[in-house]
């Protein structure tokens, strides 16, 4: 069958369940209502894409399109637009988007295209006051300080290099010193987000997503702390009852430990990747 038909059979039974014989929960729900399920999903396809279990991948990507088909049919129900229009939208921004691709002008790298990309979308949002305008306040605080000060950086407003940036995070620890020296929790705070702010603006420099690099941190100190975790209570005893030291010491073999699950994770796909080469050869 078809991916149409599919998407068809899809919006039939959202339709259904948002009926007067369907579901009461989900006769309930309003755009409002569904935003946290949607940001819900969105970073659970995230994770899944992070972990590259392709079944993962799957079921994250349909609950991802449920959250869609399901705005799509409260909107449908107001007559406010309805899934045909949602794609055509969606197509002419792709066409729109990509000139060098549908159209004569021809770019030399993936970074152009970006560029492209970016002034052709500030051209059809010319209504917008400022160059921040259009990044969601419902993105993640890390998410969004990149990309605020990612807007910011391209209209000029940025530092030179990563190590101007390193100088601003000295400024920025040694003022955090101050408020901490002063007893003010509130001018502690507005350190400490300074300081984030301005890690966030050093990642950009050195072309990490803060956003990804501390997820990937939480994992891995998550997994770490989990191998302790166990080690001590095979001993039938936990954190608390451990020093220091033992602490140490259990934390360097969770590191080995995860090291070697990397490594061998790394030489598998290896592996596939040599044998799917393999046999893609003796197709050929």
């Amino acid at each position: 069958m078809a991916a149409g038909d599919e998407l068809q059979k899809l919006l039939a039974l959202m339709a259904r369940l948002r009926g007067p014989s369907g579901c009461p929960w989900d006769r309930e729900q309003t755009m409002i209502s569904l935003r946290p399920f949607i940001l819900e999903e969105a970073y659970e396809l995230v994770e899944a894409v992070g972990s590259g279990e392709t079944e993962a991948i799957r079921e994250e990507l349909g609950d991802l399109l449920l959250e869609v088909v399901f705005v799509n049919q409260i909107a449908a129900e107001r007559k406010l637009f309805d899934m045909d229009e949602v794609i055509r939208g969606i197509h002419d921004k792709l066409v729109r988007r990509h000139p060098h691709v549908f159209e004569t002008e021809r770019v030399a790298s993936a970074d152009q295209a970006l560029e492209r990309w970016d002034e052709i979308k500030e051209r059809e949002k010319e209504k917008r006051s400022s160059v921040l305008d259009g990044v969601p306040k419902s993105l993640a605080a890390l998410a969004r300080a990149q990309k605020i000060s990612s807007r910011a950086a391209k209209s000029g407003f940025d530092w030179k290099s990563a190590e101007e940036v390193k100088a601003k995070l000295d400024e920025e620890l040694s003022e955090l010193n101050e408020a901490v020296a002063s007893g003010s929790s509130a001018a502690v705070e507005e350190e400490m987000g300074d300081i984030l702010f301005a890690l966030v603006n050093l990642a950009r420099h050195l072309d990490v997503d803060a956003e990804v690099a501390l997820s990937a941190a939480i994992e891995k100190f998550s997994e770490r702390f989990r191998f302790l975790e166990g080690a001590l209570q095979a001993q039938g005893r936990s954190v608390k009852d451990a020093g220091m030291e033992e602490l140490d010491r259990l934390w360097e073999e969770a590191k080995n430990q995860t090291q070697r699950r990397k490594d061998a994770k790394t030489q598998r796909k290896k592996e596939e990747q040599e044998e799917q080469e393999r046999q893609e050869g003796q197709e050929h």
